[in-house]
């Protein structure tokens, strides 16, 4: 059984023991009238399909294929423990085929190689499993909340484990509300390299002046922490407008490189098994970087059929990467029980300092990639979804109701080339 496969059993058998016990508590007699915080089990079952397309792979050093298909599955059970306190579980899978990472090694899967081609190799797919716990508190008067959660994922070449804990405070008879939230993330890679980076590598088909020897060394270290901490303030302003303003400190340390991206010396002779061209070395990051966004939502009701919510975010970071995100969306109520979601999001930003697009580094700079996330870009993303919504839950599957169904379709263009298209489904079902 290999590493990923026990994984996610162990995943599931936790989940299934959460479920068990939490329906075993919720169960239990109550014999006081304190309103619960939930009054039944909940569950949410989401699918997301993701499909992206382009011609900058940081796997192949800035240019080459980006096509990109991922399928998310996930389960959020919420269960009230008592009046108090709720314990939910989400937990799901993501299988990806990724032209972009068969590219680690494009020699295993064909005779003609090309980096605008996928190797039809195990490496151009992979599947994410994760397990996040969540447990709430709420006091008596409802005014002070406070939660604790855990999160453990694995894919072939990565393992996260998080923990973390939130407290929010109301006041103003709960128009104004106060959270503090904060996260850690101790993660570990896996390594892998490009193919042609590994040890006793050898093929007779290499073409080029002189003599193939990149300058790659081995990472050392191959641990990724990330530290974050968030403050959030929203008030209810009028009786139509709502606002909210936020801001989260993010550190991270570790190896912030991903192992397996090459790059492409402009002071280096270029190599090549057919169309691929073999790297000089992959991307060399800092091992620190600082994060700081801050920003602000601002929610207005119309009229009893529209409702308009904007959101605007800035951020910066010791890169060099600044970018603003702002985005409206418009829920229109159709029926009682439909809704539409027409969605606008824009979002730009600058280079990293380290950015390079391909063949423009030197081997001599102390950091340097070709990952164009880390280019300057511009993105839009427009999005239609449907919601239905049963306040009653007639629809009934087995002992539990249909509460809503959400349906969202999203466009995202970018300035550099990428695209993608994105669906997702998401059914909440409520327990008696």
């Amino acid at each position: 059984m290999t590493e990923l496969s026990k994984s996610i059993k162990t995943i599931f058998l936790v989940f299934f023991f959460l479920m068990m016990a939490g329906m075993g508590w919720s169960q239990q007699s109550n014999t006081s009238y304190k309103r619960r915080v939930l009054e039944a089990s909940e569950v949410d079952l989401l699918f997301s399909y993701y499909n992206q397309d382009g011609q900058n792979a940081a796997v192949t050093g800035g240019e080459g294929t980006e096509e990109l298909t991922d399928a998310t599955s996930s389960i959020v059970l919420r269960m009230p423990m008592n009046e108090d306190d709720i314990l939910t579980v989400d937990v799901g899978l993501s299988a990806y085929t990724s032209a972009s990472s068969s590219n680690v090694n494009p020699l295993d899967g064909g005779v003609d190689v090309s980096p605008f081609d996928a190797s039809s190799g195990e490496s151009r797919k992979d599947v994410l499993a994760y397990i996040n716990p969540t447990y709430e508190h709420s006091s008596d008067d409802r005014n002070t909340i406070w939660s604790a959660n855990g999160y453990f994922s694995s894919e072939y070449d990565y393992v996260s484990i998080g923990f973390g804990g939130s407290f929010t405070k109301l006041f103003n008879e709960k128009n104004t509300e106060i959270t503090l939230s904060g996260r850690v993330f101790l993660d570990k890679w896996n390594s892998q390299y490009p193919i042609e980076l590994r040890n006793g590598f050898f093929d007779d088909r290499i073409t080029g002046n002189g003599t193939y020897q990149p300058i790659f060394s081995e990472f050392e270290n191959e641990n990724r922490n990330s530290y974050s901490l968030s403050l959030s303030f929203s008030q209810i302003l009028t009786p139509k407008l709502q606002g909210a303003l936020f801001m989260d400190v993010v550190s991270q340390n570790g190896l912030l490189s991903t192992p397996f991206q090459r790059v492409y010396f402009s002071d280096f002779e270029d190599f090549f098994i057919d169309e691929f061209q073999l790297a000089d070395n992959v991307e060399q990051l800092p091992e620190s970087r600082f994060k700081l966004p801050v920003g602000g939502r601002l929610n207005y009701y119309l009229n009893d059929l529209v409702i308009l919510r904007s959101y605007y975010r800035f951020y910066w970071d010791d890169w060099g990467v600044q970018s603003h995100t702002a985005s409206l969306e418009a829920p229109i109520k159709l029926t009682d029980k439909f809704t539409l979601f027409p969605t606008y999001r824009y979002y730009t930003q600058t280079a990293a300092d380290y950015f390079y697009p391909k063949e423009e580094a030197l081997s001599t700079f102390e950091f340097y990639t070709s990952d164009y996330d880390l280019s300057d870009y511009d993105a839009h993303q427009y999005g239609m979804g449907v919601q239905y919504k049963d306040i009653f839950t007639s629809a009934r599957v087995l002992s539990f109701g249909l509460k809503t169904i959400n349906l969202r379709f999203s466009q995202y263009d970018r300035s550099d080339g990428l695209n993608a298209f994105i669906v997702t489904l998401g059914t909440t079902f409520v327990g008696n």
